[in-house]
């Protein structure tokens, strides 16, 4: 399965309706929940129709192959997941750019963790789909990014710090909330609530690396 062969059906000779774009959109929420509840392997294409709530024969109307439905799911999960970081802006302020871009992945994980989980998912199985994108799309956006960082370093508004790791750190405390959020729910209990809980991670993260990073 490549990056290529994952395409609609419908639409593929004339332009979608907006039937058919709100169709495929149902299809993909009822996709993205059952793939990252039952994995790639696990999941059928008659769960993923139950979800949408149309019969097997509509939902492949619009897809051919379970696996398209997969590449779709993921190629969707990936452009959301990529947004916060093309955001970051060379000419901002490192503080408010930095913040910002913490805020944006944790309001990810907060709102979409089921695409958090379905992309870690993806990734601890070695990125079978999506290992071109990573070495290509993505690294390149990192790459660019990560230049970003090394001028403030280099100019003296952040502190000497690798700048790919500080964004692998970014990574790994924002979206623990959605990867491990079992885990966080089982520790915190019903001390707090969930949207409390987010606003005291956003708090303690950007205290964290903005003490980090700019001393």
């Amino acid at each position: 399965m490549t990056m290529a062969t994952a395409t609609p059906r419908a639409g593929q000779t004339r332009k979608r309706t907006r039937i058919q774009a709100e169709n495929q959109a149902r299809i993909l929420d009822a996709a993205l929940e059952v793939f990252s509840t039952y994995g790639y392997r696990g999941a059928t294409v008659d769960q993923i129709a139950e979800g949408a709530g149309m019969t097997k024969p509509n939902l492949l109307y619009y897809f051919r192959r379970k696996q398209d439905i997969y590449l779709a799911v993921l190629n969707r999960t990936l452009e959301m997941w990529l947004q916060p970081l093309e955001h970051l802006d060379a000419a901002g302020d490192p503080a408010a750019e930095i913040t910002a871009y913490i805020d944006r992945k944790l309001e990810l994980s907060r709102d979409n963790p089921e695409a958090s989980r379905l992309f870690a998912m993806e990734i601890m199985q070695g990125a079978p789909i999506l290992g071109s994108v990573l070495t290509g799309r993505l690294r390149k956006l990192v790459d660019e990014k990560a230049a970003v960082l090394k001028t403030w370093i280099d100019d003296g508004r952040l502190a000497p710090v690798d700048p790919y790791h500080l964004i692998f750190m970014i990574w790994a405390t924002t979206q623990h909330y959605a990867d491990f959020e079992t885990q966080i729910r089982a520790v915190l209990g019903a001390r707090t609530a969930r949207a409390a809980h987010f606003d005291t991670a956003k708090e303690t993260l950007e205290q964290v690396f903005l003490r980090g990073v700019l001393g």
